[in-house]
């Protein structure tokens, strides 16, 4: 979300909406089904569907059309010139309005949402499903994605869901469980962890695992940035309508922004790690420079410490203030030399840096999703979105209570933040944890 609307919803508007014990184990998060059987099902789906009546077009359905769901929307279409948006939702009408014009100014022939399938409100999810579409973008605020993504799998729709997929462990829970339906039923799961499509960074983290800076010893993961938006409230505004608008400062919505942001560098401490996550974590954080109501109940700085079964860590910090010093890279340690994964290089025993092309990583992900369906081949990002999700929940955890948190601690709690089914009714209430009085884990 990215524009306040010009007006709310009123009853002369449409409001049909979005709505939006595992095993505690560090091993992976899903069972495969046998690889024949989920490439035979997602030839049948594209038979029933994306080639129905003898035409090659795959059809889109957007939720959320703030900044990232417009882009994500514009990527898919850039990235198979047989992609249609044939489908929107957001809750909020004018957001809707507002976003359809401008991606049909935008998209051109790849643009071919009917009046009638344009959704506002807070069952707009649950119409777009109905419809014809054979792709999901989900791109609402992050503590709606696990309802969403569970109802997309089970309408047998193909999902680009972005991140994180949740803000609290039932919510990753959930996700796990959607991702294991869709591996059972053939349909892809594409994150919204795009570094993982970089190809700069692919390639160096190729190198790291293969031995070039010999054996991991400690990673360092910087994020230190400026502020984000936020949005005056306006007078029509109820306190639902605010915290909704500016999701980023609402735990229940955002997850605080080291899980809504930091996730990406998380992300790769853990692809470095292939993908195992850390037994513990334990840190700090806090509220210094952000302390006014509108910024809701999230922190503006952490720094987490992890620990994986090998004896590696990695220290991770994350900062959103104005007015400092920024950097964002991941600084890998060896045994015989070091990295800086953003920078795509390595210094050691011989030292390289990546020299190839550079393509829009964001594309990437969305060319790898639908040459996916059109092979008949699907690809599924579940085990490690979630891992990586729950990775940066478990950090957040460590900072609000000041206690060690273990990560199988963290997959069983049932923590669980925000309303089962939101409405335009009273909202949840805002308290900033406090260390030492807020406990994840009670004695």
């Amino acid at each position: 979300m990215t524009s306040a609307p010009s007006k709310l919803p009123t009853p002369s508007q449409p409001t049909n909406a979005i709505e939006s014990k595992t095993e505690a184990s560090r091993r992976t998060f899903l069972k495969a089904t046998a690889a024949t059987t989920a490439a035979a099902t997602t030839a049948s789906f594209l038979q029933r569907s994306a080639h129905a009546a003898g035409s090659d077009i795959i059809k889109v359905g957007l939720v959320g059309l703030g900044g990232r769901g417009m882009g994500a929307a514009k990527d898919a279409m850039s990235a198979d010139a047989g992609c249609r948006l044939t489908s929107v939702a957001e809750v909020f009408y004018d957001r809707m309005e507002n976003g359809r014009e401008q991606l049909k100014k935008e998209l051109g022939a790849q643009y071919e949402v009917p009046e009638e399938q344009c959704f506002s409100g807070w069952e707009a999810l649950d119409k777009l499903l109905q419809t014809d579409i054979n792709v999901v973008l989900l791109a609402t605020p992050p503590g709606f994605r696990p309802a969403q993504m569970e109802a997309a799998v089970k309408a047998g729709k193909h999902v680009f869901c972005e991140k994180p997929v949740a803000v609290d462990p039932p919510g990753v829970r959930r996700v796990m469980a959607a991702s294991a339906l869709a591996e059972s039923k053939g349909l892809c799961v594409v994150s919204g962890l795009c570094w993982r499509y970089d190809l700069g960074v692919k390639a160096t983290i190729e190198k790291i695992q293969s031995g070039a800076i010999g054996e991991i010893i400690s990673i360092q993961e910087n994020y230190l940035t400026g502020t984000l938006w936020s949005r005056t409230p306006k007078p029509e505004w109820t306190p639902m309508h605010n915290q909704v608008l500016n999701w980023l400062y609402y735990r229940w919505l955002s997850g605080d922004h080291y899980v809504e942001q930091f996730i990406h560098s998380l992300d790769k401490a853990m692809w470095l790690h292939n993908d195992v996550p850390p037994v513990l974590c334990y840190g700090t954080g806090g509220r210094q420079v952000r302390t006014e109501p509108q910024y809701g109940d999230i922190y503006d700085h952490f720094s987490i410490v992890y620990e994986w079964a090998d004896g590696t860590r990695c220290f991770a910090t994350t900062r959103q203030m104005d007015g400092c010093y920024n950097q964002t890279e991941d600084f890998i340690y060896g045994t015989k030399g070091t990295s800086r994964v953003l920078a795509n290089e390595i210094k050691g025993e011989t030292n390289w840096k990546f020299q190839g092309k550079k393509p829009s990583m964001y594309q990437l992900e969305h060319i790898a999703l639908m040459k996916a369906i059109r092979d008949g081949k699907p690809i599924n990002n579940g085990d490690y979105m979630c891992k990586s999700t729950l990775m940066a929940i478990m950090g957040r955890e460590a900072a609000y209570s000041g206690q060690i948190i273990k990560w199988d601690d963290a997959i069983a709690s049932e923590l669980k933040l925000g309303p089962d089914k939101p409405d335009w009714g009273p909202a949840p209430g805002v308290e900033v944890r406090m260390p030492g009085k807020y406990k994840f884990i009670e004695a």
